[in-house]
């Protein structure tokens, strides 16, 4: 079986997002631990995307990876 997805540009938004609000999580306790805030983002790229079966027993199942790598500011 061969499956082909030619629509990721309309899940990607989604997945962007809820990669930002992770990175902004754990930025904030990164900061709160180190007596600094949060400040604005410094860099923010898209690396990896990939689309893969969940586990061997489902293949028709699909997990889809993004890799967003986002580098915030501290702030004393």
């Amino acid at each position: 079986v061969k499956y082909e997805y030619s629509d990721s540009n309309s899940i990607k938004p989604q997945m962007i997002e809820e990669a930002t609000k992770n990175a902004r999580t754990a930025a904030q306790k990164f900061a709160s631990d180190s007596d600094s805030k949060i400040g604005k983002i410094k860099r923010a790229s898209q690396g990896q995307f990939s689309i893969s079966d969940r586990d061997e027993f489902t293949p028709y199942i699909k997990k889809v990876r993004d890799v967003t790598t986002i580098d915030y500011l501290l702030e004393d």
